[in-house]
């Protein structure tokens, strides 16, 4: 009797453990993002200030906003190389629309149909990608490489390849506005990711969209209409990277082309990929995909903040993306 017992008790110790190990892999990201806050609070300056958390979360909010939209993508089975490009269409179309001479007799529509015209604009050309995709079976990569290309260029031929700059403080209220202090633009992204967050949790399309992902031809086979769901997914990813085109755009209080969306796609990977996206698909963690946005962020903000050169920022984020690919291939293997 007093054997087992002490066998007992060293099965305790290890159960908590394999617990707590348990614990850490599951939830790395949340670990990691712990963790590089621990590191800022004892190294870089002036990190607890509200000025350096508003900082952030400016920066932030676009990456998460379309991480949210590459992380239904990559669920599908996809990947989508132009939301970088649809943001800078959408950041276009709503200057242009606002500055016309209809918005200035009446402001109100005219800063109303800016908005809704910019963000269906971003929509359609998702959908566009989504089309291509299901219904003529080309690949992602090659599809969204379509307007990755075009998207852009369309905006340069709107503006003649010009900065547009403005001031309408109404239209920058969603880039730089605070509400009871919180900027307006987090709690968009809030907003959408807990919304998106319950639709992948509760929905029939969300239900379909994971059974997409895991297997198409099985999906297909139970009733599954799988053109459609991939049609809409590209279409929330087009007006995600619309609603961030607009965002980024009322920050800098201008509109341009060149630079709206750059390498934004590949922010929002790396964000979805670090947030337990899986590449194969069948897998949507819409809250991790903002939190590996602000993964992302923090790690860029400590190294400049340290006076790191932002090459090495680069490469950081590039470690970052490998180590949480390899952490997901360790888990597929067992």
């Amino acid at each position: 009797m007093n054997t087992s017992i002490f066998e007992e008790q060293r099965k305790v110790p290890r159960t908590l453990s394999a617990r707590a190990l348990s614990q850490v892999k599951n939830n790395g990201a949340l670990w990691a993002f712990f963790l590089l806050l621990l590191i800022n609070i004892l190294i870089t300056p002036n990190f607890l200030q509200i000025q350096t958390l508003y900082v952030n979360l400016t920066q932030v909010a676009t990456v998460a906003i379309v991480a949210i939209g590459m992380t239904l993508v990559i669920a599908s089975g996809g990947i989508d190389l132009s939301v970088g490009a649809l943001m800078a269409l959408a950041g276009t179309i709503a200057p242009m629309i606002f500055l016309s001479d209809f918005a200035a007799s009446s402001p109100a529509l005219g800063l109303f149909l800016a908005i809704v015209v910019a963000i269906a604009v971003a929509g359609l050309a998702g959908l566009f990608n989504g089309y291509l995709i299901s219904v003529y079976k080309i690949q992602p990569i090659i599809a969204t490489l379509i307007l990755f290309i075009s998207g852009r260029g369309i905006a340069q031929v709107l503006t003649n390849g010009e900065l547009q700059t403005f001031d309408n403080p109404s239209f920058e209220f969603i880039g730089t506005g605070r509400i009871l202090g919180v900027p307006v633009q987090a709690i968009i992204t809030i907003v959408l990711a807990l919304s998106i967050a319950w639709v992948i949790k509760r929905s029939i399309y969300g239900r379909f969209l994971l059974a997409v992902g895991g297997n198409e031809k099985a999906a297909e086979l139970a009733g599954v209409p799988a053109k459609k769901i991939k049609m809409i997914t590209y279409m929330v990813c087009g007006l995600l990277a619309g609603i961030a085109g607009l965002i980024s755009t009322a920050i800098n209080s201008a509109s341009d082309a060149n630079q709206t969306g750059q390498l934004m796609e590949l922010d929002a990977i790396s964000a979805a990929i670090v947030g337990g996206v899986l590449l194969t698909g069948g897998k949507a963690p819409i809250l991790g995909a903002v939190l590996g946005a602000a993964i992302i962020q923090l790690v860029g903000y400590t190294l400049l903040a340290n006076g790191v050169h932002d090459a090495v920022a680069m490469v950081a984020k590039a470690v970052i993306i490998i180590v949480a690919v390899y952490l997901q291939q360790v888990k597929g293997a067992k």
